[in-house]
């Protein structure tokens, strides 16, 4: 799904700033990249927080994507991102050569397999159609899962990149959708069961506790603040992570997401 460049690129429809110019971070405001929706309204009390306790000025940019936010970063146009897990950072830096740096950590939301059709994953039929993220690691995070509830068997359990050709044992004779993740609620009704990460359940109308099977709070998946590297000391950084890891920013989380975010700072 492309990015919404009225939200996600604000900037570029007011005179192109965001794409052409390259974001500094001076002592008193900082540009950080999250994804639209219940993300930005948890990064939204993190900014209230760093206004009146730091006197920091937190730009939000909004995406849908998870490739747009890293390319940003790279490129200048944000001195921070805080969307991603560090496994999928750590493929998205192998892959592209990204020179990041963890400047601290978020919420870890726990992915879980949802059905329109079925109330237990025991009801689940064989064949059943099943819609798995298409970006790295979550798909195999998904896939993962699905071996620890004994779905399937992977040849390596451990490979955090598995796709369905690692599958080597299919019980259920279960097929597999791969697609972008943030499309999962709208596909819900067309496939038997579908992986959905929890930052996008909540504005679907959907709980952690609607998942047949989910991921519990040991979940090594937790969410980072992101910088090029040799910026995770700026005071600005610094700033921005404690006051996303605040008292104030627990609460939101916990309003929006209804214990689908767990801080991953604790």
């Amino acid at each position: 799904m492309p990015i919404s460049l009225t939200r996600a690129l604000g900037a570029t429809v007011l005179g192109l700033g965001l794409i052409t110019g390259t974001a500094h971070a001076a002592d008193d405001t900082i540009k950080v990249g999250t994804m639209a929706g219940p993300e930005s309204d948890v990064m939204q009390a993190a900014k209230q927080v760093a206004k009146e306790k730091y006197g920091l000025d937190v730009e939000i940019i909004e995406f849908t994507d998870y490739v747009t936010p890293n390319a940003a970063l790279a490129d200048g146009s944000l001195d921070a991102n805080a969307y991603q897990h560090e496994p999928y950072l750590r493929a998205m830096m192998k892959d592209r050569g990204y020179d990041f740096a963890i400047a601290g950590k978020t919420f870890v939301y726990p992915i879980g397999a949802y059905s329109a059709k079925y109330d237990s994953i025991d009801d689940l039929p064989n064949g059943a159609t099943i819609a798995l993220p298409n970006d790295p690691t979550n798909e195999g995070r998904a896939l993962i899962l699905m071996h620890n509830k004994g779905l399937i068997k992977l040849d390596d359990p451990s490979n955090l990149e598995a796709t369905p050709i690692d599958i080597v044992d299919n019980p259920h004779d279960y097929s597999f959708k791969e697609i972008e993740a943030a499309q999962m609620p709208r596909v819900l009704p067309d496939v038997d069961m579908a992986f959905i990460n929890s930052t996008f359940t909540q504005p679907a109308g959907l709980t952690l506790d609607d998942a047949l099977i989910k991921e519990g709070s040991e979940s090594p998946y937790v969410n980072l603040i992101v910088v090029r590297d040799g910026h995770q000391n700026d005071k600005a950084v610094q700033e921005l992570v404690k006051a996303y890891q605040s008292d104030a920013v627990e609460q939101k989380a916990e309003d929006m997401f209804k214990g689908g975010a767990v801080p991953g700072w604790k």
